[in-house]
C-alpha cells in the first residue's frame, strides 16, 4: 500500500469519527404562568433537563423514550425552533447559542427536520413544487431555473415519487407519500444533519418499513447524518448506529445499537426491552418481564434524586431518592467504554447483587394536577401527560 493511499484512509477514518453535533447540558424549561391581571411565573415545566450527547458525522443516532419524556422538544431545541434555557449546541464547530437573524437562518440550511405528522407540516395551499422550491429560494439555490428543475426531479426520484407529483397538493397523497414529500423538502437545501421526529409513527406498519429503508438509502446517497427520534425500539434498532434512552428530560443510557439490545443496563432500558415481543413462545415465556408501576411523573414536578426511582424495581432508598446519577462508564467485563449509564447501582444490578422488588404506584391528589399545563403536545398527541 502506498503512503498516499494510507494517508487518505486515515483522513476518511478521522472524518467518520468527527463530531458534527455536540449538545452539552441542554435544558428547555417552560414557565408556568398564572394570574388574573398580571401573569406571574409560579413554576416551570422541565421538558428537557440536562441533555448531553454527541453525534458523529455520517452516523444515525436513535433517541428513544416514553411519550412526554422530552424527545421532540430536545430535537427542536437543537435547531433553535425552541429556545434552550441553558446549555450549548455546537454544529460543525459553530456554537449556535449566540446566532440570531441571518446568521442563524443561513446555518439552518445545514440542519433540517422531518416532522412527525406529514399532513400538518405541509402547507395545504402549496403544490409539491412550491413546497420544495420555497426552501431553495430562501437559501439562494434557484438562480438557474433549468438547474432548479433538474434538482426537483432528482429529489422526487430519490424519495420514490413520480415527476407528476410536482403539480399536486398534499391532500392528494397518502400518508406514506406525504412523508416522502417531507423528506424531499428536507433534502432540497442539501443539509448535513436531519432530525427525524417520529418519522414513521403515523404510518401503517408496511409503509413504515418502506420509509425506514428510504431514509437509509438517501443517507447513503447524500452523505447525511441523522438524529432519529422514536418510541418504537424495533425501528431504532433497525436504523441506528448508536442509541440514547431518554427518561423525563435526560439520558439514562447510551450505547452502540447492538450493545444496548444485547446488554441493557439501566432499569428503565431493561423494562423497555422486556416490553418488546419476541416471536418465539419458548423464549417469550422464559425471559425477564418487567412491568413498571404508575405513570410517567409530571415534568412540572419531577422526583428528587434519580428521576426513575419512583418506578424502579431496584431502588435503594437513600442514594436513589436524594442523589441524581450522572451518565458514566460502567465497570462490567465485556461492556465497552462507549456504553454509558446514569444509574448508581448498574454494576450491582447486572451481577444480581441487588435483587428486584415490587413497586407500588403512588396515589396523587387529583387537585394537585389541575394547575399543571398540558406538557409537550408534540410528544403526546393523545392528550396531556398524567402524573403517577
Amino acid at each position: 500500500m502506498s503512503e498516499t493511499t494510507s494517508m487518505l484512509d486515515k483522513k476518511d477514518t478521522a472524518a467518520e469519527h468527527e463530531v458534527l453535533l455536540d449538545a452539552q447540558d441542554v435544558k428547555v424549561h417552560f414557565p408556568i404562568k398564572r394570574g388574573v391581571f398580571f401573569d406571574k411565573t409560579v413554576g416551570h415545566v422541565f421538558a428537557v433537563d440536562g441533555m448531553t450527547l454527541q453525534i458523529r458525522r455520517g452516523e444515525t443516532y436513535g433517541l428513544v423514550g416514553e411519550s412526554g419524556c422530552g424527545k421532540s422538544t430536545f430535537g427542536r431545541a437543537l435547531l433553535r425552533l425552541e429556545e434552550p434555557t441553558n446549555g450549548t449546541v455546537t454544529f460543525a464547530g459553530t456554537d449556535l447559542s449566540p446566532l440570531k437573524g441571518e446568521a442563524l437562518r443561513t446555518l439552518r440550511r445545514h440542519m433540517q427536520m422531518v416532522f412527525q405528522d406529514p399532513l400538518s407540516s405541509l402547507d395545504p395551499r402549496q403544490t409539491v413544487e412550491s413546497l420544495l422550491l420555497e426552501g431553495m429560494r430562501a437559501h439562494g439555490l434557484t438562480k438557474d431555473a433549468k438547474a432548479a428543475d433538474a434538482r426537483l426531479r432528482e429529489l422526487l426520484t430519490a424519495v420514490g415519487l413520480p415527476v407528476a407529483a410536482l403539480r399536486k397538493y398534499p391532500h392528494e397523497f397518502s400518508g406514506g407519500q406525504r412523508q416522502r414529500i417531507g423528506i424531499a423538502r428536507a433534502l432540497s437545501v442539501d443539509p448535513e444533519l436531519i432530525v427525524a421526529d417520529e418519522p414513521v409513527s403515523a404510518l401503517d406498519v408496511s409503509v413504515q418499513a418502506q420509509v425506514i429503508n428510504l431514509l437509509q438509502d438517501v443517507q447513503e446517497q447524500f452523505g447525511l447524518t441523522y438524529l432519529v427520534i422514536a418510541h418504537d425500539l424495533a425501528v431504532v434498532r433497525h436504523i441506528s448506529d448508536r442509541v440514547g434512552v431518554m427518561y423525563l428530560g435526560s439520558l439514562v443510557e447510551e450505547a452502540d445499537s447492538d450493545g444496548l439490545y444485547a446488554t441493557p443496563l439501566h432499569p428503565y432500558t431493561r423494562a423497555l426491552m422486556s416490553a418488546v415481543p419476541i416471536p418465539d413462545p419458548l423464549i417469550e415465556d422464559q425471559r425477564e418481564q418487567i412491568i413498571l408501576a404508575g405513570d410517567l411523573p409530571s415534568p412540572a414536578n419531577p422526583p428528587s434524586g434519580c428521576r426513575f426511582h419512583t418506578r424502579c424495581p431496584w431502588r435503594q432508598e437513600e442514594r436513589c431518592d436524594t442523589e441524581r446519577p450522572q451518565l458514566r462508564v460502567v465497570q462490567i467485563d465485556g461492556v465497552p467504554t462507549s456504553h454509558r449509564v446514569a444509574c448508581h447501582y448498574a454494576e450491582q444490578i447486572h451481577s444480581g447483587e441487588i435483587e428486584r422488588h415490587e413497586v407500588s404506584a403512588t396515589a396523587v391528589d387529583p387537585s394537585s394536577l389541575s394547575d399543571s399545563p398540558t406538557v409537550n403536545t408534540q410528544e403526546n398527541p393523545g392528550g396531556p401527560i398524567s402524573a403517577p
